[in-house]
């Protein structure tokens, strides 16, 4: 049974990620973990400790996140029953990331996938620091659903890479589960930025090959392009429903999470994400 852990703050952009995530595993047999945590404001241990008043607080903000999850999983039991899916709640104090990645470790998540804030005119953000952070932490996949995104079903893939990484088969599962579960097609674009492939990348680009051969896939080449410019003109020319990358230093992602504000980068995604850790 796979296991999904479906971060929410209540919002619309989390519930909307919630449902991708249903629809994404309609014909799998899955466990959701609904999570969401609280912070009390101006609380500490020391005032906690003069002043009784200040745990009871705690409780009050315990028992709001509860009450407001389990209403959460009876509303999606309604509109959106599944007889493959079972729900589980969980509440916690404290930050939400770290819950996340203790969640991940305790209970074996597959996948996580959560809300982001898409990028706006104002300020162009990629990624919400809260996804940018679970990014970073967790040790499995992680998909990203932007704001206002209506579902689409995976069937055109992209997945830009260098061939500068071990495409161990642990790393690329929830890809490849994907895109058969989808009847995917898997588009590997290799940015080269004009460099001529080493020994290694092209070891690595047949050792990708034979990862994929389940499903149906295609390389394609955008040599004298950066990795953003070779995504951005990829998806003007062709449709994709979802953007897979796997994280290592030599992606833009590490200039992602390093600048949040991504107004040199110009990257607008209006799809679904998923960043695949090294393993």
């Amino acid at each position: 049974m796979k296991k999904v852990l479906l971060p929410t703050d209540f919002s619309s952009n989390a519930y909307n990620a919630i449902v991708y995530a249903l629809k994404l595993y309609g014909n799998t047999e899955c466990v959701f973990y609904l999570l969401h945590t609280y912070m009390v404001p101006v609380y500490t241990s020391e005032y906690n400790m003069a002043n009784p008043l200040g745990m009871d607080l705690l409780e009050v903000y315990e028992k709001q996140s509860m009450d407001q999850l389990i209403a959460l999983k009876e509303e999606l039991l309604i509109h959106h029953n599944n007889p493959k899916h079972r729900f589980e709640v969980h509440s916690a104090f404290g930050i939400l990331t770290d819950e996340i990645w203790q969640l991940v470790e305790k209970e074996g998540i597959d996948v996580v996938v959560m809300g982001t804030q898409g990028a706006t005119s104002a300020e162009e953000v990629l990624l919400g620091s809260n996804t940018v952070h679970t990014i970073k932490k967790a040790n499995c996949p992680v998909i990203a659903v932007p704001e206002d995104f209506a579902y689409e079903n995976p069937k055109q893939i992209l997945f830009p890479t260098d061939f500068e990484v071990d495409y161990k088969a642990q790393g690329i599962e929830e890809l490849l589960y994907l895109a058969k579960e989808h009847i995917g097609f898997i588009n590997v674009l290799h940015v080269g930025r004009g460099i001529k492939m080493k020994d290694f990348q092209n070891k690595n680009k047949e050792l990708l090959d034979q990862r994929l051969k389940p499903v149906a896939h295609l390389f394609h080449e955008a040599p004298k392009n950066e990795v953003v410019e070779g995504i951005n003109e990829y998806q003007l020319k062709n449709k994709v429903n979802l953007l897979v990358m796997m994280m290592n230093k030599h992606t833009f992602l590490e200039s992602l999470f390093i600048k949040p504000v991504i107004r040199n980068i110009g990257l607008h995604l209006h799809i679904p994400f998923m960043v695949i850790p090294q393993l």
